[in-house]
């Protein structure tokens, strides 16, 4: 193989990693942001904990919650057995494909396609307490 040749490719080689960590990084959450998106969410979630669910479970406090397991709201058999804690990852993955991340759930809403809106409903969420209804 030619010298140039090679050195060309050991020097570019920091910015296809770079390239490639930029890709694979979500993008920062802005929960003001999140707060709007969520909008379309609580047609059926609700976020105040002193109110029972809607035609979803409330999501008060969903981060760091194990999925299916919230008292008043009856889950998916599917919900129930999937064994996900919420967190970015699999909120962000559960947003983007409720039926593919797990077949057989109650969540019938669109997906949320689009990165940016997931990463800032997710930030919104964050910031909702918890509660026990």
């Amino acid at each position: 193989m030619n010298r140039n040749v090679i050195w060309g490719l050991i020097g570019g080689a920091p910015a296809i990693v770079a390239g490639a960590a930029a890709l694979a990084a979500p993008p920062a959450g802005n929960p003001v942001k999140g707060k709007a998106v969520f909008a379309r969410c609580a047609v059926c979630h609700r976020i105040d904990p002193a109110v029972a669910g809607g035609i979803g479970p409330n999501l008060a406090g969903v981060y760091g919650r194990p999925a299916g397991q919230r008292a008043g709201y009856v889950y998916s058999p599917a919900m129930r057995a999937a064994h996900i804690k919420w967190d970015e990852a699999t909120l962000s993955r559960f947003l983007a494909g409720p039926g593919k991340m797990v077949p057989g759930t109650k969540m019938m809403a669109t997906p949320v396609t689009d990165a940016q809106d997931r990463a800032d409903v997710i930030a919104f969420l964050k910031t909702v307490g918890g509660g026990t209804k």
